[in-house]
């Protein structure tokens, strides 16, 4: 690439790079906050692809859609107009763990994307690969791409996904490809590497066969079907109905002979046989994976998945492969319901390069490099919903970062984002990071249901949220408050009536008058059936009711988390200076300062989620901070004395 005649192609505040989930949120976030943006991709066919599972949310990843919404961002609204079935899980559990997942048409989801990049004023958006980042010292100027454009710009935000240095696996057989027969990116690496000194990882991640519809029999599997009222993810459609054909799902399951088949080949595996290098995800495992951990297993779920309305293309979730295709072909045949299925793409793993994100701070900007933003699986995570979250964040910063403004940051008692990027850059991923609802600790204040309540007066500071999202967000809050307020007001007394509406209702008679607020706070109880005691009641809506019956009923555990979140704050304002030297600091043990010269960390609170650091040492941090506090204090006092001598 060195004998290629550079010509400058323009000026730009932000450039990203790729244009997956990431990218896409990152760009738009950047143009919106008024920075004139380019969105560089390989292929503009690949934009926002859905390269494994055809589908948005899940266990906490659907708490990481709602946050990207509440903040201003695409997710969530594109797939409100690109899901064909909607499924809201846990709901026998506490509303904590409570996570949208819905099927994508996934054509249509890219198509939605593409459409709204294209429009997006502020945003230029060219199909072209970066091959090298340019830099002045230690800050970012431009970058070079394959077909010969050097762009000027004072902020890069890499979101390459699987695509660096990407080899596709299947057997003995593996070459260079990105994902979905995409091509791969083979040239940023090096920048990386040589320029900034960079040591990459590579990780590994896989998917499963596609299989022909009418191949499968249907008829021996379990049916999934759509929820009846659908809940949207976009809080802008909070309060739409939507009556739409939903698509069913099937639930069936592999077999011994299917096993047996894998066992036998195991030896022929990609990993087996040494050519992958990368580790892969833990909570998303290959059926040979499966099959190895799980011995005493006859069978695994199966979840066949549609993949679109336009496509006859079923996605067999749970059994992603690097076995060759031979054997794919036999072991597929042995899942129930599959003995006659077709397959139409083989499944495959894919290697790739990626960083290690405890080089970065929690804007997602490099540490020692200005201007340099990471975003995405770049940073060793996994999934849709955790890079788009990553790319809002990035985007966003790297535009503050044009104008001079102070960075955007959101701390692991605010959002499911700031578990997500605090877990990355204070512990890093020697795996693929997926994000799960047991990873925050403060969950049942970061619920999926009030992600608007926590977000979008911050996604409003920094310029992201529109009139119309606000103003939904006002009438959301006011009606939730309002309410809470006017049922606290009313009293239902001890009467024979009262008692004998309350023992129809399936609760207990009271001796003592209550308010409607503390009935609903009763588990057999809840604010529909207690409306016979509430006559005049205004009209409320369902998302609002679902609010104030959570706010209610888990009052004295939220009021216990938020007491828990106040003394989290305490530490995590205790900044630290990145420029400290841990290593002069007695009393620090050669673990903590290691680790502590390696991550930097920003606060006491980050700092002690960091691996390796004990309470002991943050004790002697503290006593240090201290230290330095009265140091401070002393140096200004005689300033300040010495100027009152001279003066008289």
């Amino acid at each position: 690439m060195s004998d290629i005649k550079y010509f400058e192609a323009g000026d730009f505040d932000t450039v990203v790079i790729g244009a997956g989930h990431a990218g896409s949120e990152a760009a738009l976030a950047s143009a919106r906050l008024g920075a004139k943006t380019l969105l560089l991709c390989i292929n503009l066919d690949s934009i926002a692809q859905m390269s494994c599972n055809p589908n948005i949310g899940g266990t906490g990843k659907g708490h990481l859609v709602r946050e990207i919404d509440a903040l201003g961002g695409e997710m969530a609204k594109n797939i409100d107009k690109t899901f064909i079935q909607s499924r809201m899980l846990n709901t026998s559990k506490g509303p904590a763990v409570h996570s949208l997942r819905v099927q994508a048409d996934k054509r249509k989801y890219h198509e939605e994307m593409k459409r709204v990049l294209e429009n997006e004023d502020n945003l230029y958006l060219v199909q072209d690969e970066a091959v090298r980042i340019l830099k002045d010292g230690n800050k970012v100027t431009g970058v070079l791409t394959k077909n010969g454009a050097k762009y000027k710009t004072k902020c890069v935000v890499i979101c390459s996904g699987t695509y660096l240095r990407s080899r596709v696996f299947m057997g003995e057989v593996n070459y260079s490809s990105g994902p979905s027969g995409f091509g791969p990116a083979n040239y940023l690496s090096e920048s990386l590497e040589k320029d900034f000194g960079m040591k990459l990882r590579r990780l590994k991640t896989g998917t499963p066969a596609r299989v022909l519809r009418k191949s499968i029999d249907y008829s021996v599997m379990k049916e999934q079907a759509g929820d009846e009222k659908i809940v949207p993810f976009s809080f802008l459609n909070i309060d739409k109905d939507y009556d739409i054909h939903q698509e069913l799902c099937y639930l069936t399951y592999t077999t011994k002979k299917c096993h047996d088949i894998i066992r036998e080949n195991i030896g022929r595996s990609a990993l087996a046989l040494g050519d992958i290098e990368g580790k892969g995800p833990r909570y998303c495992p290959s059926i040979e994976d499966k099959v190895t951990r799980f011995a005493d297993r006859d069978a695994h779920q199966v979840f066949i998945e549609p993949e679109g309305l336009t496509t006859d293309e079923m996605y067999i979730q749970g059994v992603s492969s690097s076995l060759p295709v031979e054997i794919q072909q036999q072991f597929y045949k042995e899942i129930i319901g599959m003995e006659n299925c077709k397959i139409l793409r083989p499944a495959y793993a894919i290697e790739y390069d990626a960083i290690d994100a405890t080089l970065l701070k929690r804007s997602l900007e490099h540490m020692d490099y200005e201007g340099l933003f990471f975003a995405g699986q770049i940073n060793g995570s996994s999934g849709y919903e955790e890079a788009g979250c990553q790319g809002i964040v990035a985007g966003i910063n790297a535009a503050l970062k044009v104008k001079g403004k102070e960075p955007f940051v959101l701390d692991r008692s605010e959002a499911y984002i700031g578990v997500l990027i605090d877990d990355l850059v204070t512990k890093g991923s020697l795996e693929p990071y997926r994000m799960m609802t047991s990873r925050a600790e403060y969950r049942l204040t970061l619920r999926q249901d009030n992600a608007d309540l926590r977000l979008t007066e911050r996604g409003r500071e920094i310029g992201l949220v529109d009139d119309e999202r606000y103003e939904g967000y006002l009438y959301r809050k006011n009606a939730i408050e309002e309410e809470i307020n006017r049922i606290k007001k009313i009293q239902i007394n001890p009467t024979a009536e009262n008692n004998k509406i309350l023992e129809s209702l399936g609760s207990t008679e009271t001796q003592n008058s209550f308010s409607l607020y503390e009935l609903i706070k009763r588990p057999e109880l809840d604010y529909k059936k207690l409306a016979v005691f509430d006559k005049d009641r205004p009209f409320v809506r369902d998302d609002v009711i679902r609010n104030i019956e959570i706010e209610i009923k888990y009052e004295g555990y939220i009021k216990k988390q938020e007491i828990q979140i106040k003394q989290f704050k305490k530490l995590e304002n205790k900044k630290l200076s990145k420029d400290i030297d841990y290593k002069n600091i007695d009393g620090l043990r050669i673990e903590a300062r290691e680790k502590l010269s390696d991550i930097r960390p920003e606060s006491i609170g980050q700092a002690s989620r960091i691996t390796g650091v004990s309470p002991a040492d943050i004790n002697v941090l503290l006593i240090y901070l201290e230290q330095m506090r009265r140091k401070n204090v002393n140096w200004l006092y005689g300033r300040l004395r010495s100027r009152h001598k001279k003066h008289w």
